[in-house]
């Protein structure tokens, strides 16, 4: 029997709170490109951990939800429990639609024709297109072939660049040389080797993604857009076999389903898993036995680093530690009926990743690197982890990011050893942060040595 009292209501200060605590310091970091400033002003002042306890305090105190947050001309809720979060993701697109009008706003700016603001027909023209190109409920992408050896390749050459070809002498590695590594990578991928140096394509995408942070506050470049989609559709008509535009061209794809639009999700999306890469090596750089167990199992590896179990887990606990998507947004396109009341149409609901991942009340060792959880997890579990969202409207690159990122530490781990040198508390033994500043990681890296054999060593 429905309640009928109604949707739960923030007081308007409790609302206040939640623009301060949660939203504000998420939106400031950037949803589309991050701000190395405010990425470092979040670590130092630990907003992340304030935001989660915001969210858990207005959990203990709502027990029915969603919670009705109190601002002006807008309807906006608040997911506080699993049940409401795994209803919200298992009923979307419809009634709970991806493109909310912040979405909309902010990717309009680069993809206007993307699948997530796309409805009817064409999105789910939109959707088998990126399901079939990125092979989205296959582990293991029918390209890896051609994909794990360009891992190896531009992991050889980061580690041959900053270490200036030495082998024996300790060098420094941080953020600004993986990650343009992990970009030649990408346009590989996605393009084919003739892209690998096409700097300029990313640095429109870059400026793109600046301008999309702002969302609707930010008048759109369309000049820029329209350089932008014509240099990808240039790409895709010269695409290479053994790349994914290769893939998605042999497929002849209709106009609705707008292939050139969903092109740049690809970019911007595997981008974003080098941040992940790049936390989860400090995460084994400062977990010993963690190490050791990735370790052994790319020694033993019989795949060719097609699938990794363990690694993949340590990217997942990563991104459950540190999601590189921390705010799910939806938005109603019909009036919704809860068990405690109504929400109206045009509603939108917001969903706090970080929260449902560093609960401590509901997550064991929630502020502990436990990549074993992923490995023993069912995905039916009550409590959400979500770092590639769920339901309908999942991440359809979630696998291939998984084994691209899972390859490159694999190789990394192989290559060299790491210390952490940058000042970063990741001590096994003590609480993780909740933010992770990518920008200052810094690692010292010595060449491995093959350990000796037992007839070796006489």
């Amino acid at each position: 029997m429905r309640n009928n009292m109604g949707l739960p209501r923030a007081t308007a200060l409790e609302s206040a709170a939640f623009l301060l605590d949660v939203f504000l310091p998420t939106a400031a970091k950037g949803p589309l490109i991050r701000r190395p400033k405010a990425e470092a002003g979040a670590e130092r002042l630990g907003l992340d951990d304030r935001a989660v306890r915001r969210m858990v305090k207005l959990a203990r105190k709502y027990r029915r939800g969603p919670l009705m947050l109190r601002l002006p001309r807008r309807q906006q809720a608040v997911v506080l429990h699993p049940e409401h979060l795994h209803y919200v993701l298992a009923n979307s697109p419809e009634p709970f639609s991806p493109a909310s009008s912040e979405k909309r706003a902010a990717l309009a700016h680069f993809e206007p024709r993307f699948v997530l603001i796309s409805e009817g027909p064409e999105r789910s023209a939109r959707r088998a297109l990126q399901d079939q190109v990125l092979d989205a409920h296959s582990p293991v992408h029918r390209l890896a072939g051609s994909f794990l050896p360009i891992v190896r390749e531009e992991c050889e050459q980061l580690l041959q660049n900053v270490g200036n070809g030495s082998a024996s002498e300790s060098f420094e590695l941080d953020w600004d040389d993986l990650i343009e590594a992990w970009r030649r990578t990408v346009r590989r991928t996605v393009f084919g080797d003739k892209a690998r140096d096409d700097h300029e394509l990313t640095g429109m995408l870059a400026e793109l993604r600046g301008n999309a942070n702002w969302s609707f506050l930010k008048r759109q470049d369309t000049k820029l857009r329209a350089e932008f989609l014509a240099r990808v559709d240039d790409r895709l008509k010269t695409a290479e076999p053994g790349s994914l535009a290769f893939v998605m061209a042999s497929m002849h794809p209709g106009q609705d389903a707008a292939p050139v639009d969903q092109v740049p999700q690809w970019l911007f999306a595997l981008e974003t898993s080098g941040l992940a890469t790049f936390r989860t090596l400090a995460l084994l750089a400062t977990h010993p036995e963690q190490l050791a167990a990735a370790r052994a199992e790319v020694q033993q590896d019989e795949t060719e680093r097609r699938h990794l179990p363990f690694l993949r887990a340590c990217v997942l606990e990563s991104l459950r530690l540190w999601p590189t998507t921390p705010a799910i947004l939806r938005q109603t396109t019909r009036e919704v009926q809860w068990p405690d009341g109504d929400m109206g149409t045009g509603c939108g609901v917001l969903i706090y990743v970080p929260y449902f991942h560093r609960d401590e009340d509901h997550v064991p060792q929630a502020h502990s690197f436990v990549p074993e959880r992923w490995l023993d997890r069912n995905d039916s579990e009550d409590w959400p982890l979500v770092p590639f969202s769920a339901g309908p409207v999942f991440c359809p690159g979630r696998q291939l990011a998984l084994m691209l990122t899972s390859a490159m530490l694999a190789c990394l781990i192989e290559k060299g050893s790491f210390s952490l040198s940058s000042r970063h508390a990741l001590d096994p033994q003590s609480r993780l942060p909740g933010e992770l500043n990518n920008y200052s990681l810094r690692f010292t890296v010595a060449g491995n040595q093959p350990h000796p054999s037992p007839e070796q060593a006489f």
